[in-house]
């Protein structure tokens, strides 16, 4: 992808109690639980995000998994965001904290924009990190 004002990555941390197997867990092999983690904001595909005002809809698919590395990257190949954005990658990358128990989940946003007056999708970076914690409390408050 050629270097142009209308591409661009967005990156967070999220800090979990969760195993960096649990959380993977959910997008690789689970991702129909994740609406039920997080039902205020997911209904099925159908994103509920207060910036965003409105539902958004997206169908993704998902391009790689790899075990090894708790690695799970999404395309979006329909909806709201194609609106927007030619394209849209997000990964997902959870690792074992340094010090202590629990993980970090690295989000990434890659996406090329369709035109110069399209925002950058800071508010999609917040909604995933929301959702890497409500995630995270399902998973551990059966522990």
């Amino acid at each position: 992808m050629a270097s142009s004002a209308l591409t661009g990555k967005l990156e967070a941390d999220v800090e979990i109690k969760a195993s960096p197997e649990q959380f993977h867990e959910m997008f690789a092999h689970k991702p129909h639980h994740v609406h039920h983690t997080c039902y205020d904001k997911i209904q099925g595909c159908d994103l509920h995000e207060g910036e965003w005002g409105k539902a958004k809809k997206a169908k993704e698919v998902v391009e790689a998994v790899d075990p090894d590395k708790n690695l799970v990257t999404f395309r979006v190949i329909e909806g709201d965001l194609m609106e927007e954005y030619k394209s849209f990658v997000i990964t997902i990358q959870v690792s074992p904290k340094s010090e202590g128990s629990g993980s970090v989940v690295h989000w990434t946003l890659e996406y090329e924009k369709l035109h110069g007056g399209i925002a950058h999708p800071e508010t999609l970076l917040q909604f995933v990190q929301d959702i890497s914690k409500d995630i995270d409390a399902h998973l551990t408050q059966a522990s």
